[in-house]
């Protein structure tokens, strides 16, 4: 008969997955900050608020389950992790595909919507307290708008992932520009690489959104822990692979 695993060492394993999302979030985070910071591209510098906020996320549901779920940790994990980080990655995304007067008028409206939401968040009333062992739902704490914020915030943004990196690999297998005229111009140096990795962009963001399916096979905190690791290392993949696959019209050679 096999051992039933005690809740001891199944929060320690929860702690440790959510301890490497961190670590791949904050490696993420850096490495599109020292890109931002050398070329100051602006779909750069949301993808670092993106992962910033991942890496917070990420922080929050690796303390709760090292020490217990508090509402202070829960609502950073909220906040952080189901309501802003993955409208700020479809930011980047359409920076990158369309035009840029259009993305930074969503980036300005992005910025007054991220502060309301946090103090949405921070002073939403609870309809009870956490119950010690429990892996915290939004819909047995929060009122609706908490939970719409976090529906809408994740939901429409993952599909602007989703169909952007597909529509730019699709645009990319027929030898087109991987965006539209308008948008920060790039040269494709290599076609099948940056199909690959807007392969994965979509796949990691499918990975993401996944942790409602798994939750009933693993629990949910362990499947909060296991799509957050490994769909950030499957978006880690694919931004390192994609962006080395074109080149800014800054970094073309003058003859170009």
């Amino acid at each position: 008969m096999i051992p039933t695993p005690t809740i001891a060492a199944v929060n320690e394993l929860n702690a440790a997955l959510a301890g490497g999302a961190t670590l791949v979030a904050a490696a993420f985070a850096l490495s599109t900050f020292d890109r931002w910071h050398r070329r100051g591209q602006p779909h750069e510098l949301a993808w670092t608020v993106a992962m910033t906020l991942f890496t917070i996320g990420s922080g929050a549901l690796w303390w709760a389950e090292a020490t217990g779920w508090s509402m202070f940790a829960f609502r950073v994990f909220f906040l952080a992790g189901a309501v802003l980080n993955v409208a700020w990655l479809a930011l980047g995304t359409i920076y990158l595909l369309a035009n840029k007067n259009i993305a930074d008028q969503l980036r300005h409206a992005l910025v007054v919507l991220s502060a309301f939401s946090a103090g949405v968040i921070a002073v939403a009333p609870t309809k009870r307290d956490i119950i010690a062992g429990e892996f915290p739902a939004a819909r047995e704490l929060f009122g609706v708008l908490p939970r719409v914020m976090a529906a809408v915030g994740s939901g429409v943004p993952a599909l602007v992932i989703i169909f952007g990196a597909l529509w730019s690999t699709w645009r990319v297998i027929r030898s087109k520009a991987p965006n539209l005229k308008s948008a920060i111009q790039r040269k494709v140096i290599a076609p099948r690489r940056l199909a690959f990795g807007n392969v994965f962009v979509a796949l990691g963001t499918l990975v993401l959104s996944a942790s409602g399916t798994l939750a009933g096979r693993l629990g949910k905190d362990r499947a909060f822990a296991i799509t957050l690791l490994v769909g950030l290392c499957i978006l880690f993949v694919g931004f390192l692979v994609a962006s080395n696959a074109t080149r800014s019209q800054k970094e073309l050679p003058a003859d170009n």
